[in-house]
């Protein structure tokens, strides 16, 4: 018996050997998966709590990857490891490195000439970063914390919330966060700032 998963709208879906890299066989369901998932996804946020990162640190390609691979590693066997496949969205698999690379480099001059409020330059990190979809699965996950990681290690504010105050149901939630997604590929990311802070 495989892994039998169905897709929310916005999700990826993962490929037959993607899910060959499946660590804990006694998985069957998307319930069963996002269980474990999120146990390791909850580890991956206390390890953050306490730590304090730099840009230097943060902005690169090797942090990018222990993240993701602190996220899943107790899930996946591929958790930090670059996609090997082309997916419903996301950049082409081999543009990854270099598309990556420009992005800490983009971000790095933000940062480092104060080219947007603390929150815009978190979230078009968080934007850009999901947009390249580095990795199989948990791109939006990933993202998500790599923007509170920016705003509460180098900005010392609160993390974000992620539409969480708004006490919408899960569904309603990831529409309201799609759409804000949606408005920030045409480059408005008011209601993607509006939707972390609420």
């Amino acid at each position: 018996m495989g892994l039998t998963l169905d897709y929310a709208d916005g999700q990826t879906p993962l490929e037959d050997d993607e899910k060959e890299g499946l660590l804990i066989p006694v998985i069957a369901t998307r319930s069963e998966l996002d269980e474990f998932e999120q146990l390791n996804i909850e580890q991956a946020v206390q390890w953050t709590l306490g730590r304090s990162f730099k840009p230097d640190t943060i902005f690169t390609e090797a942090f990018i990857r222990t993240v993701h691979k602190r996220m899943f590693a107790d899930v996946w066997a591929w958790a930090g490891g670059f996609r090997n496949s082309n997916k419903n969205i996301g950049i082409d698999k081999w543009q990854i490195p270099s598309q990556l690379k420009y992005l800490l480099d983009d971000t790095c001059f933000w940062y480092e000439n104060n080219t947007y409020p603390p929150d815009e330059m978190a979230l078009r990190f968080k934007h850009r970063l999901v947009s390249i979809h580095c990795f199989p699965n948990g791109n939006g996950r990933h993202s998500r914390l790599m923007a509170d990681i920016v705003i509460e290690k180098i900005y010392r504010q609160p993390v974000f919330t992620w539409g969480a105050a708004q006490r919408l149901s899960l569904n309603d939630t990831r529409a309201a966060y799609l759409r804000a997604l949606k408005a920030a590929d045409t480059g408005n990311y008011d209601l993607l700032i509006r939707f972390a802070r609420s």
